[in-house]
Protein backbone atom coordinates (compact mmCIF):
# COMPACT_ATOMS: atom_id res chain seq x y z
CA UNK A 1 0.00 0.00 0.00
CA UNK A 2 1.23 3.59 -0.84
CA UNK A 3 2.92 5.34 1.95
CA UNK A 4 0.47 8.51 0.42
CA UNK A 5 -2.19 6.92 1.51
CA UNK A 6 -1.16 8.28 5.33
CA UNK A 7 -2.87 11.57 4.50
CA UNK A 8 -4.34 13.71 7.39
CA UNK A 9 -7.56 13.17 6.43
CA UNK A 10 -7.15 9.36 7.41
CA UNK A 11 -5.71 10.35 10.54
CA UNK A 12 -8.60 12.68 11.46
CA UNK A 13 -10.67 9.76 10.84
CA UNK A 14 -8.52 7.14 13.13
CA UNK A 15 -8.52 10.33 15.55
CA UNK A 16 -12.48 10.52 15.76
CA UNK A 17 -13.27 6.69 15.66
CA UNK A 18 -10.56 5.94 18.54
CA UNK A 19 -12.35 8.82 20.68
CA UNK A 20 -16.23 7.96 19.58
CA UNK A 21 -15.29 4.26 19.82
CA UNK A 22 -17.93 3.66 17.11
CA UNK A 23 -17.62 4.04 13.29
CA UNK A 24 -21.51 4.42 12.42
CA UNK A 25 -21.15 7.74 14.92
CA UNK A 26 -18.05 8.35 13.26
CA UNK A 27 -20.20 8.53 9.73
CA UNK A 28 -23.20 10.61 11.14
CA UNK A 29 -20.73 13.01 12.49
CA UNK A 30 -18.75 13.54 9.62
CA UNK A 31 -21.51 13.12 7.02
CA UNK A 32 -19.75 10.35 5.27
CA UNK A 33 -20.68 6.87 4.29
CA UNK A 34 -19.96 4.29 6.84
CA UNK A 35 -18.49 2.56 4.28
CA UNK A 36 -15.91 5.45 3.71
CA UNK A 37 -15.17 5.71 7.11
CA UNK A 38 -14.09 1.62 7.02
CA UNK A 39 -12.11 2.12 3.75
CA UNK A 40 -10.13 5.09 5.28
CA UNK A 41 -9.57 2.75 8.28
CA UNK A 42 -8.70 -0.10 6.45
CA UNK A 43 -5.99 1.55 3.69
CA UNK A 44 -4.14 3.53 7.16
CA UNK A 45 -3.58 0.21 8.74
CA UNK A 46 -2.69 -1.57 5.26
CA UNK A 47 -0.18 1.51 4.76
CA UNK A 48 1.28 1.03 8.17
CA UNK A 49 1.11 -2.53 8.14
CA UNK A 50 0.05 -2.59 11.87
CA UNK A 51 -3.74 -3.41 13.33
CA UNK A 52 -5.01 -0.02 15.40
CA UNK A 53 -8.13 -1.49 16.21
CA UNK A 54 -9.78 -4.67 16.99
CA UNK A 55 -13.84 -4.60 16.25
CA UNK A 56 -17.26 -6.49 17.54
CA UNK A 57 -20.19 -6.10 16.83
CA UNK A 58 -20.95 -3.46 20.00
CA UNK A 59 -17.80 -0.90 19.70
CA UNK A 60 -13.97 -0.62 19.19
CA UNK A 61 -11.10 -0.72 20.89
CA UNK A 62 -7.60 0.59 20.21
CA UNK A 63 -4.59 -1.96 20.00
CA UNK A 64 -0.95 -0.83 21.85
CA UNK A 65 0.01 -0.15 18.72
CA UNK A 66 -2.81 2.04 17.93
CA UNK A 67 -2.39 3.79 21.10
CA UNK A 68 0.72 4.99 20.62
CA UNK A 69 -0.22 5.70 16.83
CA UNK A 70 -3.53 7.75 18.01
CA UNK A 71 -1.25 9.92 20.83
CA UNK A 72 0.70 10.87 17.53
CA UNK A 73 -1.58 11.84 15.46
CA UNK A 74 -3.10 14.10 18.36
CA UNK A 75 0.36 16.15 18.41
CA UNK A 76 0.68 16.52 14.40
CA UNK A 77 -2.92 17.19 13.94
CA UNK A 78 -2.59 19.73 16.81
CA UNK A 79 0.68 21.50 14.70
CA UNK A 80 -1.03 21.29 11.96
CA UNK A 81 -3.97 23.38 13.35
CA UNK A 82 -1.82 25.84 14.84
CA UNK A 83 0.11 26.34 11.65
CA UNK A 84 -3.50 27.26 9.89
CA UNK A 85 -4.91 29.26 11.78
CA UNK A 86 -1.83 31.49 12.64
CA UNK A 87 -2.05 31.82 9.02
CA UNK A 88 -5.76 32.59 9.32
CA UNK A 89 -4.61 35.18 12.09
CA UNK A 90 -2.45 36.53 9.41
CA UNK A 91 -5.03 37.00 6.90
CA UNK A 92 -7.43 38.84 9.52
CA UNK A 93 -4.27 40.50 11.08
CA UNK A 94 -5.63 43.54 8.62
CA UNK A 95 -8.58 44.84 11.93
CA UNK A 96 -7.98 46.11 14.84
CA UNK A 97 -5.78 48.72 15.77
CA UNK A 98 -2.49 49.26 17.48
CA UNK A 99 -1.23 52.01 19.67
CA UNK A 100 1.98 53.41 19.36
CA UNK A 101 4.31 55.70 21.01
CA UNK A 102 7.49 57.26 20.01
CA UNK A 103 9.63 60.19 20.94
CA UNK A 104 8.65 63.27 19.54
CA UNK A 105 11.31 64.74 17.16
CA UNK A 106 12.06 61.23 15.87
CA UNK A 107 8.31 60.02 15.08
CA UNK A 108 7.56 63.53 13.36
CA UNK A 109 10.58 63.16 10.97
CA UNK A 110 11.16 59.60 10.22
CA UNK A 111 8.79 56.88 12.08
CA UNK A 112 5.34 58.80 11.20
CA UNK A 113 6.20 57.87 7.35
CA UNK A 114 6.95 54.34 8.50
CA UNK A 115 3.42 54.15 9.79
CA UNK A 116 1.99 55.54 6.56
CA UNK A 117 4.26 52.53 4.40
CA UNK A 118 3.05 50.11 6.86
CA UNK A 119 -0.97 51.00 6.92
CA UNK A 120 -0.39 51.04 2.93
CA UNK A 121 0.41 47.27 3.04
CA UNK A 122 -1.80 47.04 6.10
CA UNK A 123 -5.20 48.90 4.93
CA UNK A 124 -7.43 47.18 7.33
CA UNK A 125 -5.04 48.14 10.69
CA UNK A 126 -5.81 51.31 12.29
CA UNK A 127 -2.91 53.23 13.83
CA UNK A 128 -2.90 55.53 17.07
CA UNK A 129 0.27 57.20 16.99
CA UNK A 130 1.36 59.52 20.08
CA UNK A 131 4.39 61.23 20.26
CA UNK A 132 6.00 62.09 23.58
CA UNK A 133 9.78 62.83 25.19
CA UNK A 134 7.78 61.54 28.21
CA UNK A 135 8.68 57.61 29.76
CA UNK A 136 4.76 56.74 30.07
CA UNK A 137 3.48 53.44 31.69
CA UNK A 138 2.56 51.39 28.68
CA UNK A 139 -0.05 49.69 30.46
CA UNK A 140 -1.53 52.12 31.80
CA UNK A 141 -1.86 54.35 28.50
CA UNK A 142 -3.13 50.94 26.95
CA UNK A 143 0.31 51.38 24.17
CA UNK A 144 0.96 48.25 22.32
CA UNK A 145 4.75 49.43 21.13
CA UNK A 146 6.82 52.14 22.43
CA UNK A 147 10.06 53.69 20.29
CA UNK A 148 12.47 54.88 22.51
CA UNK A 149 15.71 57.30 22.77
CA UNK A 150 18.10 57.15 25.54
CA UNK A 151 18.85 53.92 28.43
CA UNK A 152 15.66 52.49 30.24
CA UNK A 153 15.04 51.09 33.64
CA UNK A 154 11.59 49.33 32.47
CA UNK A 155 12.68 45.60 32.82
CA UNK A 156 8.50 44.61 32.46
CA UNK A 157 8.17 45.03 28.93
CA UNK A 158 9.49 43.29 25.85
CA UNK A 159 12.99 44.59 24.50
CA UNK A 160 13.92 45.01 20.92
CA UNK A 161 17.31 46.91 20.61
CA UNK A 162 17.06 48.94 17.29
CA UNK A 163 20.42 50.53 16.96
CA UNK A 164 22.39 53.14 18.34
CA UNK A 165 21.71 56.71 16.95
CA UNK A 166 24.94 58.60 16.32
CA UNK A 167 25.41 62.37 17.18
CA UNK A 168 27.58 64.60 16.24
CA UNK A 169 27.94 69.10 16.63
CA UNK A 170 26.20 71.66 14.45
CA UNK A 171 25.88 75.10 13.75
CA UNK A 172 24.39 77.17 11.23
CA UNK A 173 27.07 79.00 8.83
CA UNK A 174 25.49 82.02 9.88
CA UNK A 175 26.63 81.69 13.71
CA UNK A 176 30.14 80.61 12.63
CA UNK A 177 30.76 83.26 10.42
CA UNK A 178 29.59 85.84 14.41
CA UNK A 179 32.03 83.46 16.71
CA UNK A 180 34.99 82.22 14.62
CA UNK A 181 36.32 79.01 13.44
CA UNK A 182 36.24 76.54 15.87
CA UNK A 183 38.81 74.45 15.58
CA UNK A 184 39.88 72.52 18.76
CA UNK A 185 37.31 71.34 21.65
CA UNK A 186 38.72 74.42 23.46
CA UNK A 187 37.22 77.08 20.86
CA UNK A 188 33.97 75.97 22.59
CA UNK A 189 34.47 77.34 25.98
CA UNK A 190 33.06 80.64 25.74
CA UNK A 191 30.44 79.74 23.09
CA UNK A 192 26.59 79.61 23.50
CA UNK A 193 24.75 76.43 22.95
CA UNK A 194 21.40 75.26 22.64
CA UNK A 195 20.65 73.10 25.44
CA UNK A 196 17.90 70.26 26.31
CA UNK A 197 16.06 70.05 29.23
CA UNK A 198 15.61 66.89 30.90
CA UNK A 199 18.62 65.22 29.43
CA UNK A 200 21.04 63.56 32.14
CA UNK A 201 24.38 65.52 31.74
CA UNK A 202 23.45 68.32 29.06
CA UNK A 203 25.73 70.67 31.29
CA UNK A 204 28.72 69.09 29.83
CA UNK A 205 30.57 67.48 26.19
CA UNK A 206 32.14 64.30 25.97
CA UNK A 207 34.10 64.54 22.36
CA UNK A 208 36.11 61.42 21.50
CA UNK A 209 38.92 62.20 19.55
CA UNK A 210 40.50 60.17 16.39
CA UNK A 211 43.53 59.23 18.47
CA UNK A 212 41.03 57.44 21.46
CA UNK A 213 41.34 60.67 24.38
CA UNK A 214 38.56 62.07 25.63
CA UNK A 215 37.90 65.99 26.23
CA UNK A 216 35.08 67.14 28.42
CA UNK A 217 33.84 70.62 27.55
CA UNK A 218 31.69 72.45 29.53
CA UNK A 219 28.60 73.30 27.44
CA UNK A 220 26.20 76.41 28.93
CA UNK A 221 23.73 78.57 26.62
CA UNK A 222 20.75 80.91 27.27
CA UNK A 223 18.66 78.91 25.01
CA UNK A 224 17.04 75.62 26.91
CA UNK A 225 14.99 73.74 24.79
CA UNK A 226 12.50 70.43 25.57
CA UNK A 227 12.34 69.39 22.16
CA UNK A 228 14.28 68.10 19.35
CA UNK A 229 12.66 70.02 16.86
CA UNK A 230 12.79 73.07 18.52
CA UNK A 231 16.40 72.63 19.16
CA UNK A 232 16.92 71.72 15.22
CA UNK A 233 15.12 75.63 14.55
CA UNK A 234 17.30 76.96 17.14
CA UNK A 235 20.40 75.64 15.37
CA UNK A 236 18.87 77.13 11.86
CA UNK A 237 18.29 80.12 13.56
CA UNK A 238 21.85 80.90 14.87
CA UNK A 239 20.95 80.77 18.17
CA UNK A 240 23.78 78.62 19.48
CA UNK A 241 25.30 75.42 18.79
CA UNK A 242 25.19 71.81 19.95
CA UNK A 243 24.88 68.39 19.94
CA UNK A 244 22.42 66.95 17.52
CA UNK A 245 21.31 63.45 16.26
CA UNK A 246 22.27 63.03 12.40
CA UNK A 247 18.35 61.84 11.66
CA UNK A 248 17.34 65.33 13.22
CA UNK A 249 19.48 67.16 11.03
CA UNK A 250 20.73 65.19 7.93
CA UNK A 251 18.64 66.92 5.17
CA UNK A 252 20.02 70.60 7.15
CA UNK A 253 23.41 69.10 6.86
CA UNK A 254 23.19 67.72 3.40
CA UNK A 255 22.10 71.47 2.12
CA UNK A 256 24.29 73.43 4.04
CA UNK A 257 21.81 75.22 6.48
CA UNK A 258 23.77 73.40 9.12
CA UNK A 259 27.34 72.55 9.17
CA UNK A 260 29.42 70.10 11.37
CA UNK A 261 32.04 71.56 14.10
CA UNK A 262 34.81 69.50 15.12
CA UNK A 263 33.80 66.24 12.60
CA UNK A 264 36.77 64.92 14.06
CA UNK A 265 35.47 64.45 17.43
CA UNK A 266 32.81 61.90 17.90
CA UNK A 267 29.82 62.32 20.54
CA UNK A 268 28.75 59.36 22.62
CA UNK A 269 25.85 57.88 20.69
CA UNK A 270 22.51 56.67 22.27
CA UNK A 271 20.65 53.41 22.35
CA UNK A 272 17.13 52.75 20.44
CA UNK A 273 14.98 50.52 21.46
CA UNK A 274 11.19 49.40 21.42
CA UNK A 275 9.02 48.06 24.24
CA UNK A 276 6.52 45.88 23.90
CA UNK A 277 4.01 45.06 26.07
CA UNK A 278 4.37 41.46 26.79
CA UNK A 279 0.60 40.93 27.17
CA UNK A 280 0.90 42.30 23.47
CA UNK A 281 3.03 40.53 21.66
CA UNK A 282 0.79 37.78 20.31
CA UNK A 283 -1.37 39.76 18.67
CA UNK A 284 -0.62 39.38 14.92
CA UNK A 285 -1.42 43.27 14.09
CA UNK A 286 1.18 43.91 16.90
CA UNK A 287 3.91 41.65 15.88
CA UNK A 288 3.54 42.98 12.24
CA UNK A 289 3.92 46.76 13.02
CA UNK A 290 7.00 45.66 15.77
CA UNK A 291 8.42 43.15 12.62
CA UNK A 292 7.94 46.28 10.01
CA UNK A 293 9.18 48.97 12.48
CA UNK A 294 12.10 47.05 13.50
CA UNK A 295 13.46 46.65 10.01
CA UNK A 296 12.46 50.00 8.66
CA UNK A 297 13.87 52.23 11.19
CA UNK A 298 17.45 50.66 10.89
CA UNK A 299 17.37 52.66 7.87
CA UNK A 300 16.91 56.15 9.19
CA UNK A 301 19.87 57.79 8.28
CA UNK A 302 22.45 57.45 11.73
CA UNK A 303 20.60 54.96 13.13
CA UNK A 304 23.40 52.20 13.38
CA UNK A 305 22.96 48.63 14.45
Amino acid sequence: MEHSLISLERMRTFVRIAERGNLAAVARETGAGQSTITRHLRELEEALGVSLLTRTTRRTALTDEGTRYYAHCVQILSHVEQANQEMRDTRQATAGTVRISCTGALGVLHVSRLVYAFQDQNPGIQIAFGLTDERIDLVREGVDIAVRLGPLNDCTMKLRTLGESKRLLVASPEWLRRNGPVRRPEDLHDLDGVRMSRVQGSDRLILHSATGSNHIVPFHGRLTVDHGLAARDAFLAGRGYGPAHRWLVEDCLRDGRLVPILPDYTLPSVPLNMLITPERTNVTRVRLCVDFLAKEIGRIPGITR
